[in-house]
C-alpha cells in the first residue's frame, strides 16, 4: 500500500479547529487539532500511518465492528464474507482503506463520496454508495455519513465512526460521562452473546468517572447520544469536549486503545447484529435498506473551555 505521506491530504479549518483528511485512505481523519495546536483526536504522524487503523478516526461501512466467522444468514441465503482478522472475523466494513472521491473541498467544508461498484474485490455482496461530509463551524466538527443501497435487492446495513480521542491533557486523565443503562455480555472474541442487560456498577458512566487503569472494550445501548470527556482538575485549566450523535447511532462502543487513547464509537447496531437479528434477538438494531433507500446520521464533536 502506498504510504499516506504520498497521498492527498485535504485540510479544512475554522477559527477553533483544523481538520486533516486522507481521501485515498478511506476518507479517514488524519488529525483534528484546536487552534492552539492541541490535539483533540489522537495525534498522528503521517509517516507512521499505513492503514486507517493508525488514523485518528475512520468510517465503518456498510457495517460496524465484528461479524462472527465472517458469515450470516439473510434473505434465505448464507452470506459468506472474507475474514480480515486473525481470529476469523469480518470487521469494520470495507471502505476504510479504499480511495474516496473528493466532491467538495472549500474553506471549512469537505465532502467525499464512495461507490462500491468501482471495485471488483468488495467484501460485500450488495452494491452501495456512501458519502461523508465534514463541516467545521466554531468549536464544532460535524461528521455526516450516508449509506445508500445501490443494489436491486434488499440489503442489511449498518454504519459508524471510530474516533480515537487524545486521552491525556496536560497529564490529566479525563472523567468519562454518558447515559446508557444497557450493555452486552461478550465472548473471548468480543462477540455479543445475546440481548442487552442492565449495566453493573463498574460499567456505569452516568456519573462522571475517571478512567484510570480501567481496560474497557464494551458496547452500550439505550444511549442518550451524548458523551463527555472532562479534564478539569485542581490547578488545571478547565477543558472538556462533548460528542453528540443522532438517534440512528443507537449504540456506543467504548475502547481503551493499546496506545493509551480512548475510542468512543457511535454506531448504529450491536456487534454481530446480523447473526443476532437472524436468531430473533431484540434490540440489536440491524437495519434493512430497500433498493435506493439510505441510512444517514451526524455526529458532532464540540470543544468546551480552554483548548
Amino acid at each position: 500500500m502506498t504510504r499516506p505521506d504520498n497521498h492527498r491530504t485535504q485540510t479544512i479549518a475554522s477559527d477553533a479547529l483544523t481538520l486533516e483528511v486522507l481521501p485515498d485512505l478511506g476518507a479517514s481523519i488524519l488529525n483534528l487539532r484546536a487552534a492552539s495546536g492541541r490535539p483533540v483526536l489522537r495525534a498522528v504522524d503521517p509517516a507512521d500511518v499505513q492503514t486507517s487503523s493508525q488514523c485518528a478516526c475512520f468510517l465503518l461501512l456498510p457495517f460496524s465492528n465484528r461479524i462472527r466467522d465472517a458469515r450470516f444468514p439473510f434473505g434465505g441465503q448464507d452470506v459468506q464474507l472474507q475474514s480480515n482478522t486473525k481470529d476469523g472475523l469480518a470487521q469494520h466494513g470495507d471502505v476504510r482503506n479504499r480511495p474516496w472521491t473528493v466532491t467538495r473541498a472549500s474553506g471549512s467544508h469537505l465532502i467525499c463520496d464512495f461507490d462500491s461498484r468501482n471495485f471488483t474485490d468488495m467484501n460485500w455482496p450488495w452494491a452501495f454508495t456512501a458519502r461523508v461530509e465534514y463541516r467545521l463551524h466554531g468549536p464544532h466538527l460535524d461528521t455526516t455519513i450516508t449509506l445508500t443501497n445501490a443494489d436491486t435487492r434488499d440489503m442489511p446495513a449498518g454504519m459508524g465512526l471510530h474516533p480515537y480521542f487524545e486521552r491525556l491533557q496536560d497529564g490529566t486523565d479525563p472523567a468519562l460521562e454518558f447515559g446508557a443503562p444497557l450493555t452486552y455480555d461478550t465472548d473471548e472474541r468480543q462477540l455479543t452473546l445475546g440481548g442487552p442487560r442492565e449495566v453493573q456498577r463498574d460499567e456505569d458512566y452516568r456519573v462522571p468517572t475517571r478512567i484510570g487503569p480501567r481496560q474497557i472494550d464494551r458496547t452500550y445501548t439505550a444511549w442518550d447520544g451524548i458523551v463527555r470527556l472532562d479534564w478539569s482538575a485542581d490547578g488545571r485549566p478547565a477543558r472538556a469536549l462533548i460528542q453528540t450523535a443522532d438517534n440512528v447511532f443507537s449504540h456506543l462502543v467504548v475502547f481503551t486503545a493499546p496506545d493509551g487513547n480512548l475510542a468512543l464509537e457511535p454506531v448504529s447496531h450491536a456487534t454481530d447484529a446480523f447473526n443476532l437479528a437472524a436468531q430473533g434477538v431484540a434490540g440489536v438494531d440491524l437495519r434493512v435498506l430497500s433498493p435506493g433507500q439510505s441510512l444517514a446520521g451526524t455526529a458532532r464533536i464540540t470543544l468546551e473551555s480552554q483548548w
